[in-house]
């Protein structure tokens, strides 16, 4: 498996990470010196603003599946399931008719007596709760289930299912032990909802199909179960699984899905297979698929099927979702993008780059969408770690699916000029590493995803459009929000966060990039990547909590981060650091820094001399962490100093930056 060779790369990062986090705060970027220390009676180490970690993390601790460091544990333990799947669309009705066997593998220590089964389409019944507007259809109809070849009824007690919303309990006719499998078979039906649907929809000739099938809930470590109802706003904890998944549909459709097409030859015509083959070969675009040549037969997309229906079957291992789209109208361009060494063999290994899109998406950028993606993929690589999966496709869907992430797979919906194509693209192929590789709670911690793809985005946009500062634009969305005071703190539910408002969207995407941002500029470039770099590859292909990636940081920079965590995450105070009065005491020039914000952060100061040179110099974050709202600094040659920034790199958010600066008159 290739990730088997990523994971040979951890120790590698982790030994890096220890050395750097030897380094002291004056190797940050602009190599500032300590300002003169606080008085000898201020605790140098104090333990302030306590983090309490949930019941579950200290248990799962004692249990030895979790460790304080922010590595996983000795013991610790996950589950999986294999799913095939044979799904019809009918698309005259928009008709889906599904049947699926699991294979659930229980390797928990615990007995399980009961399993838990998500039926996501049920957000679109009619009685369903839900946070946000969506189209109403009957939602999942459960056919038959049986469990190890038993069937199962519909009833409240006893062996069998009841279904709650987006929640279907199976009780077993008998117990799961702990390392034994259980075998369901599931019928099921639905209708894809109408364009308008979150993350999914149809137009038509064009079909989104996302969160549609009965997929087991996270049975986990910390809490075990994890059935919080799928209410429209709060997105995904999934399990790994493998699947293999046969989808049937009208000839002359293309497909777009998870996993790899395992009957190319079968489902797709000669020159099709001809110019995948031409795409593999070579990073230009390859149209492979253009306005004539769509429909069935010897020169167009897709071969004849014999009844008029033609089967794709895909295969995709160890991923936590599978969701596919259909179109009869679609283009399909194809290239490859070079994903870097991820099998160790001291040579680059690739991936294939497939889009699909309507004739019409051309005038929103969408014939430069396969060297979009090709790009995002190799940067994506190079700045975190290789792109572990045999291919990548982004389609061009519903509005509603705006950009949504499934496993090697995106959907972008509505007009966008270039800019905006790149940014949604860099962002949906950036969830292809949080959370589709590293497996955290989306519904409960949507900043582990959002907010780390978000400043994953700005890097990558930043290095595509020279001289683009996205960074800037999070860190402002964030600051203006703040200031209007409507925000949330961070460590909130998604469906918690006030409806109606931009709380959730500014909070788990702007003020979370912010965060890293000013992680970064705390612990300095080298050392906050390599630490960054260490959580997400020793937690591939795993379920990490905040805890897990505090701990991290906090163990790996050597650091007490509680202060900094607490602030950021748990509160909504604000920075505001601020040059006071600044008078002559002797020979010596004194500067009050006042801590105007409840924030409690280092202050970067940058002294200029009358001669051109620039002092740099840190207040350590201890002062303020004393209780301390003000603190005196003091310079020789009081004649020679021209001014005094706080902060000049702006790579902290200060909510007011117009106090941040002082200039001898």
């Amino acid at each position: 498996m290739i990730r088997s060779a990523i994971r040979l790369r951890l120790s590698a990062f982790a030994a890096l990470s220890l050395v750097a986090s030897c380094a002291t705060i004056a190797n940050l970027r602009a190599a500032p010196k300590p300002a003169t220390p606080p008085p000898a009676a201020a605790p140098r180490n104090p333990i302030p603003y306590p983090i309490t970690e949930s019941r579950g993390f200290a248990r799962a601790v004692a249990n030895g599946t979790r460790t304080r460091t922010g590595a996983p544990g000795p013991r610790y333990w996950q589950q999986f399931a294999r799913y095939h799947i044979d799904a019809e669309l009918v698309t005259a009705t928009s008709q889906i008719n599904g049947r699926e066997t699991v294979r659930y593998f229980n390797h928990s220590p615990d007995t399980l007596r009961a399993v838990w089964v998500y039926l996501n389409q049920n957000l679109f019944a009619p009685s369903s709760p839900r946070t946000v507007l969506v189209p109403v259809t009957s939602g999942t109809e459960i056919l038959r289930i049986s469990a190890w070849g038993d069937a199962l009824a519909k009833r409240d007690t006893g062996a069998g299912y009841s279904i709650d919303g987006t929640r279907m309990q199976i009780r077993l006719p008998r117990p799961l032990a702990p390392r034994d499998s259980l075998d369901l078979d599931i019928a099921w039906d639905f209708q894809v909802p109408p364009d308008g649907a979150p993350r999914e929809g149809s137009t038509g000739d064009t079909f989104m199909v996302a969160y549609w099938y009965p997929q087991l809930a996270v049975y986990d470590d910390v809490d075990g179960w994890h059935t919080d109802p799928y209410l429209g706003t709060g997105e995904f904890y999934m399990d790994y699984a493998d699947y293999d998944v046969n989808i049937t549909l009208p000839q002359g459709w293309l497909v777009g899905a998870t996993g790899e097409l395992t009957n190319a030859d079968q489902v797709l015509s000669r020159q099709t297979r001809d110019r995948l083959a031409q795409a593999r070969r070579g990073t230009a675009t390859v149209h492979v698929v253009t306005d004539r040549d769509r429909g069935a037969g010897p020169t167009k997309a897709t071969n004849t099927g014999f009844d008029g229906a033609v089967t794709w079957r895909f295969h995709a291992d160890n991923v936590r979702d599978f969701d596919w789209g259909a179109s009869r109208t679609w283009l399909w361009d194809a290239t490859r993008a070079i994903a870097g060494d991820r099998t160790n063999r001291g040579r680059p290994d690739t991936t294939a780059i497939y889009t699909f899109y309507r004739p019409e998406a051309r005038r929103w950028a969408w014939d430069r969408s396969a060297g979009y993606e090709q790009s995002s993929i190799e940067f994506l690589s190079h700045y975190l770690w290789p792109y572990p999966w045999p291919q990548m496709t982004a389609i061009e869907g519903p509005s509603s699916c705006s950009g949504m992430e499934y496993p090697m797979l995106t959907c972008v919906g509505g007009p966008r000029d270039t800019l905006a194509l790149y940014s949604v693209l860099v962002h949906e192929t950036g969830h292809m590493w949080f959370p589709m590789q590293v497996g955290s709670d989306e519904r409960r911690y949507a900043w582990q995803d959002e907010g780390l793809t978000r400043f994953n985005q700005a890097e990558g946009m930043q290095a595509f459009f020279k001289g683009y500062d996205r960074e800037s634009i999070a860190r402002k969305s964030y600051l203006d929000f703040a200031l209007g005071g409507g925000e949330v703190p961070l460590m909130r539910p998604a469906d918690q966060f006030p409806v109606g408002t931009a709380a959730y969207s500014i909070a788990t995407y702007d003020k979370m990039a912010t965060n890293m941002m000013s992680l970064r500029a705390l612990l300095g470039d080298e050392n906050f990547i390599n630490i960054y770099h260490t959580y997400g590859l020793r937690w591939l292909d795993k379920h990490p909590t905040p805890y897990d990636f505090f701990n991290t940081f906090s163990s790996l920079s050597g650091q007490n981060l509680s202060w900094f965590f607490r602030t950021w995450w748990y509160e909504t105070w604000t920075l505001d650091q601020a040059i006071g009065p600044v008078t002559t005491v002797g020979d010596r020039l004194v500067v009050t820094i006042e801590n105007r914000g409840l924030a409690p952060m280092p202050v970067r100061l940058a002294v200029k001399r009358t001669s051109g040179a620039t002092e740099r110099y840190i207040v350590p974050v201890d002062v303020w962490l004393t209780g301390a709202s003000t603190y005196a600094f003091s310079r020789d040659n009081p004649a020679t100093v021209a001014s005094i920034d706080i902060d000049p790199e702006n790579v902290f958010p200060d909510v007011d930056r117009s106090n941040n600066h002082w200039v001898k008159r």
